[in-house]
């Protein structure tokens, strides 16, 4: 009877586990935040996503869309990886994130920096030949603002964007490579010192370098919320192999330099999301004269 129970306690378990996996490998949530400065001028509502690496939500990414148009937001920000890197029955499945970003550019300002996997075609001309420079015509045809180690400022509310383009060799796994003192800044040049300076740095792994260069607010994406999510513990594992990654999802802090890194919408290699839907973001900047 004993062995029974057990099978049958472990049948459950699987079947719960497969359901949760189901379920956020096939929804995502609205996440908030809220961040007070005295460097713009009005407030501003940013919908930021990241990771979507090819997924679709309804009907050619209807409810996603949706989703965005529901937050009405001033600005669309995206930190990359909207498809994968590889290609899948002899080409690149690009066309969901490629709907999707231009879709939102139609209404919305969208500004867009690579993630590693449109870095890797990017690199890869043998391989992937000049789909980077197709994929990144349509877009900029389509309007969407694509920042690579450069930056624009917004009208209207003294805000500046800078899109990180980070070499491969920064994403690798198991061993980080650590990023000397003022690369940053040889990439991109300064930060800006009197607007509120936003950087898209797909990346968190170096948040510390990205405040120490002057970002006032890093979004990053690259993790995947840790694929699977446990009480008090957070994130399993990162795309480096790093198990219990510092940077997970949700909001850090260093001085009064915040990062937000997304949880992502998709998943690559391992389709697994457990405790972990999809997300999109939503940041409001607050206009506060006196910020103590």
């Amino acid at each position: 009877m004993l062995l029974y129970i057990i099978i049958a306690a472990i049948a459950a378990l699987v079947i719960f586990c497969i359901a949760i996996i189901y379920h956020d490998t096939h929804n995502f949530v609205v996440r908030s935040y809220d961040i007070d400065t005295d460097k713009i001028d009005g407030d501003l509502t940013i919908a930021f996503l990241s990771d979507l690496h090819g997924y679709v939500y309804g009907d050619n990414n209807d409810r996603l869309l949706k989703a965005i148009d529901d937050i009405a937001p001033d600005a669309v920000m995206c930190a990359g990886d909207m498809f994968i890197g590889m290609k899948i029955h002899g080409r690149i499945e690009y066309e969901a994130g490629l709907h999707v970003l231009t879709e939102l550019a139609k209404k919305y300002k969208v500004y867009m920096a690579n993630g590693n996997h449109e870095k890797k075609v990017k690199t890869f001309t043998k391989k992937f030949g000049n789909f980077y420079d197709r994929y990144k015509d349509t877009l900029k045809r389509a309007g969407v603002i694509i920042l690579e180690n450069d930056s624009v400022n917004m009208e209207d509310n003294k805000v500046r964007v800078t899109g990180l383009d980070l070499p491969l060799e920064y994403f690798r796994k198991i061993k980080k490579k650590q990023m000397d003192t003022g690369y940053i800044s040889k990439l991109v040049g300064s930060a800006s010192k009197d607007k509120y300076q936003v950087l898209i740095a797909h990346n968190p792994q170096y948040f510390p370098e990205y405040a120490d260069w002057g970002a006032d607010l890093s979004l990053a994406g690259h993790v995947h919320g840790g694929i699977i999510r446990l009480p008090l513990l957070g994130g399993v594992v990162s795309p480096s192999i790093a198990l219990f990654p510092k940077y997970d999802g949700g909001e850090f802090k260093i001085g009064s330099k915040r990062m937000i890194l997304s949880r992502g919408l998709g998943t690559h290699t391992i389709h697994v999301r457990m405790f972990n839907p999809g997300e999109i973001d939503v940041i409001r900047l607050h206009e506060v004269k006196d910020v103590t």
